[in-house]
């Protein structure tokens, strides 16, 4: 039997041991499985009580079961549900019934999505928009996903395919009756009007997005500076926990350290780095190197150095801040500028006491919703949704710039703008991208 005509269960609720744990069961055994065990079949859509029992006849565990018979489930089969005890052994004993029924197997990561999205219960934009709430950090990235699990990227594509299809009917028909004189321009006309307006339509969404795709990463915040100058002691406070070592010795950062934040909803990948400085230890010259390169990589970097200032030694395309520390111990010099004279974004902290941290965190807001563009109604969450959403606009400019050379050619792009957000549903050839994204997901989901 092929795997995918497998019955499938997992735990689908949070790792043992718990209060409840739900074990979810999908495919054609999911009935037999439930009344084998449970020795009824419950009304569908109804919890009911039952007392598990394995096929030898023992008592399992005093459960509540439901049954979710095909179409109308999660998955678009059969669907069985086991709420037990939330043990270790109820749920090895559990697993070991089901694994004893024929075609009944654990399921894969993100088996149970799969089949959904096979089933035609979810599209592929929804599908994404489930992975990113189940890996959601924040309340902004919670959002976003949401909006993306109901549909709000899937919609507008199947609206926007509809249109496409509408146009393309009108020039091919005015290819098929490409001899009855004025009817092809009649046809054709309202069809390229209604291609400019969608393509109109599709690159304000493009031009709209700005990085709120990015929000599923998080922006990345380097850290760097000379030795000793209190970087770790800063990421300390940002993190509100001891995540670095803090030591008067210069060159107690090796190596590169990370710390996730959540600053007003924004994901914030805090890193800690390395002094910059010659040295002629082997690590620590490893340790500089990787500092530099992640500095280089970040999309904001606070250079930090005490209140007395110190030549700022970055090299990249993010924005640097100065951070002066210490500005307990050491007086202020005058405001800092760039290579070119031009005056920096500067903060005078004391990492220590925690002095002026509250207006750093606050600059860091504002630049993070500068940086997601501010507004939560962005439809794209995926480079991959982006570059179909821009093959189609591609397309469509097409359409219009070939329609006078001959009807054929804008028959053809209209194809191609129509199979890149079939693409974007995964309803056409995305067989190469499935195996990527569905296993991404945790198993039982």
């Amino acid at each position: 039997m092929h795997p995918r005509d497998q019955t499938i269960f997992a735990l689908s609720s949070g790792r043992a041991p718990s209060a409840i744990a739900i074990v979810r069961v999908s495919g054609p055994e999911a009935g037999a499985a439930l009344a084998a065990l449970a020795g009824k079949m419950p009304e569908p859509r109804t919890a009911t009580r039952a007392l598990l029992k394995t096929a030898d006849g023992q008592p399992l565990d005093d459960s509540v079961v439901l049954w979710f018979p095909a179409p109308a489930s999660a998955t678009g089969e059969d669907v069985a549900e086991f709420h037990v005890h939330g043990g270790r052994a109820v749920l090895a004993s559990l697993f070991a019934a089901l694994s004893a029924s024929k075609n009944v197997r654990p399921a894969e990561p993100g088996e149970f999505t799969r089949r959904a999205f096979e089933n035609g219960k979810l599209d592929l934009t929804e599908a994404e928009g489930l992975d990113d709430l189940i890996h959601a950090d924040t309340d902004r990235q919670r959002r976003q996903a949401l909006r993306q699990l109901k549909g709000l990227l899937g919609d507008r594509a199947r609206d926007w395919r509809a249109q496409i299809i509408e146009a393309s009917a009108l020039i091919e028909a005015g290819i098929d009756f490409s001899d009855e004189g004025d009817v092809p321009a009649e046809l054709i006309a309202p069809a390229i009007t209604k291609i400019k307006a969608l393509l109109a339509e599709i690159e304000k969404v493009l031009a709209g997005q700005g990085q709120t795709e990015r929000l599923r990463d998080g922006l990345v915040v380097a850290i760097a500076g000379p030795v000793n100058v209190g970087k770790s002691t800063l990421i300390n406070q940002l993190a509100r926990r001891e995540v670095a070592i803090v030591s008067p010795h210069a060159g107690t950062t090796r190596d590169v350290i990370e710390v996730q934040l959540d600053l007003d909803g924004y994901p914030v990948t805090v890193i800690d780095t390395a002094g910059i400085r010659e040295t002629q230890d082997p690590v620590e010259q490893e340790g500089v190197r990787r500092a530099r390169a992640r500095a280089g990589e970040a999309d904001l970097v606070l250079w930090l150095a005490d209140a007395a200032g110190a030549p700022i030694e970055h090299q990249g395309p993010a924005p640097v801040w100065l951070v002066r520390n210490k500005i307990d111990l050491v007086r202020p010099t005058a405001a800092a500028v760039d290579g070119q004279g031009r005056p920096m974004a500067e903060f005078r902290i004391s990492a220590r006491s925690g002095a002026g941290l509250p207006e750093l965190i606050e600059a860091l807001v504002g630049f993070a919703q500068n940086f997601f563009g501010g507004s939560e109604g962005g439809l794209i969450a995926r480079e991959r949704q982006r570059m179909l959403v821009k093959d189609t606009a591609d397309s469509l400019r097409r359409v219009i710039a070939v329609v006078g050379e001959g009807e054929e050619l804008a028959a053809e792009e209209l194809r191609a703008a129509a199979y890149s957000l079939g693409r974007l549903l995964g309803r056409v050839d995305v067989e190469d991208i499935l195996d990527v994204i569905f296993r991404e997901f945790c198993v039982g989901k």
